[in-house]
């Protein structure tokens, strides 16, 4: 065979041609006229030998800068955190590895577990009463959490901060498009949400007010306060958070959030250029039904012993398309395994531990960069990002950082404006005393 990894042979291809009674591929598009035909040459490389690939793919993968070889502070949504070795190990094995829907629960249960102990974990994190088996990513959780507002309440607007990752902001604008649902921004003050501001825009018809904790500038905003706000219209409080730092803040369930969605890539999930990701949503019982995805519940069977089964199913694939909660049709559930493994072997010591580090880190971060007069913007509680003001736009800084062997941080000039030259850089459990000293003094030899 010419191409050894296509399925079909020319004596394959004959064979299709002669039982639909035409000679020839050309015959078969016969009735296309020739002037519409493309006559020309494709601009592609022509068809390389397997070596010469892979030695051509090599070299393109050089390219790339990695954390394993760089010294990365670049966060805002993707982070470079430590993952337990066991990860890898669990989640290679065939049996979750090439799993797939665990609609037949009889041979499905290591794989249903596995979904139940993600659910578990998730709840404990956020103080809600029940989790759903992930979703896609962080924002699809938020998005999803809007629209289960609207339709619980039977609203159509939204109030979201701009302190909610600009990312998400674009999914929900997207979803919310669909479903004729208005979506207001709150604009922020001293890198939180204005509450006045909210408060100006909170009426009757607002379905749900959506924010982050900690929000994309890694500030921590005030839960208690917007929860107020939130309730006091009738509308949903819903609340995106890093689950990391739920190891240390006070959960978003104890401050009266309705729904708390997010991301689990910080925990067993590398950076890998993006993605895939595993999002998480988690709300109370009163709404337990309107669960977006799948939901993995506990059972006995008949001779009372332990099972796991797919329960309270409102996808279309399960029932009628108009009564469905969601058209969400599958989940992430190898990376929902993969933070599985890794929350179990932290455990809830461990847990604490990691983000307690990334807050400490943060913090001597902070003063670093404080004393060498490099411009740090927020001054209120945060987590494991600061925002820097640069003398020089953001690109030409991260280029002379990467000549120093760092991944600089997240430009936010381009989604805020008023950001312009503003740079958010990330500290995690993994940057040391040294690199984090060294990226102190690159930023400030820039406004000597």
């Amino acid at each position: 065979m010419v191409h050894r990894y296509l399925p079909m042979t020319s004596e394959d291809q004959q064979q299709m041609l002669k039982a639909i009674g035409v000679s020839s591929v050309d015959e078969l598009f016969s009735d296309i006229p020739e002037s519409v035909r493309f006559q020309g040459e494709y601009n592609i490389k022509k068809a390389a030998s397997e070596s010469e690939l892979v030695k051509e793919l090599t070299n393109l993968a050089t390219k790339n800068k990695n954390v394993k070889e760089y010294a990365s502070f670049l966060g805002a949504g993707v982070y470079d955190h430590y993952m337990p070795i066991i990860v890898d190990h669990v989640i290679s094995r065939s049996e979750f590895y090439t799993a797939y829907t665990p609609y037949q629960p009889e041979i499905s249960q290591g794989e249903l577990q596995a979904i139940f102990e993600f659910q578990t974990m998730i709840c404990e994190l956020t103080g809600m009463d029940v989790a759903n088996s992930s979703m896609y990513d962080g924002g699809t959780a938020l998005a999803e959490a809007a629209m289960l507002s609207a339709g619980q309440t039977r609203k159509k607007k939204v109030l979201v901060s701009e302190t909610v990752h600009p990312e998400s902001r674009a999914v929900l604008e997207t979803y919310a498009a669909g479903q004729y649902i208005e979506v207001v921004e709150v604009p922020s003050k001293d890198g939180v949400t204005d509450l006045t501001v909210l408060k100006e825009r909170m009426d009757d018809d607002v379905a749900a007010v959506i924010v982050q904790y900690p929000n994309f500038f890694g500030q921590v905003e005030p839960l208690r306060e917007i929860e107020a706000i939130a309730h006091q219209g009738k509308g949903m409080f819903v609340v995106s958070s890093n689950p990391l730092s739920l190891g240390l803040l006070t959960p978003p369930g104890q401050f009266g959030a309705d729904i708390v969605v997010g991301d689990a890539q910080p925990f067993g999930i590398p950076t890998q250029f993006g993605g895939p990701h595993c999002g998480y949503f988690a709300t109370t019982t009163k709404l337990m039904r309107k669960i977006p995805g799948r939901l993995v519940g506990q059972t006995i069977d008949e001779n009372g012993k332990r099972g796991f089964v797919l329960t309270l199913q409102a996808r279309e694939q399960h029932i009628r398309r108009d009564k469905a909660t969601s058209n969400i049709c599958s989940n992430q559930a190898l990376n929902a395994l993969a933070a599985s493994v890794a929350m179990t072997a932290l455990g809830k010591q461990g847990v604490k531990e990691m983000a307690t580090q990334n807050l400490s880190k943060t913090h001597y971060a902070y003063n670093a960069l404080k004393a060498s007069e490099v411009d740090v913007v927020f001054n209120g509680a945060f987590f494991n990002e600061l925002v820097v003001k640069l003398p020089q736009p953001s690109k030409e800084v991260n280029q002379k950082l990467l000549a120093k062997h760092i991944i600089g941080g997240y430009d936010l000039g381009r989604d805020y404006h008023e950001l312009k030259d503003h740079m958010l850089l990330a500290f995690t459990e993994l940057r040391t005393k040294e690199e984090i000293d060294q990226l102190v003094k690159e930023l400030g030899d820039l406004y000597a």
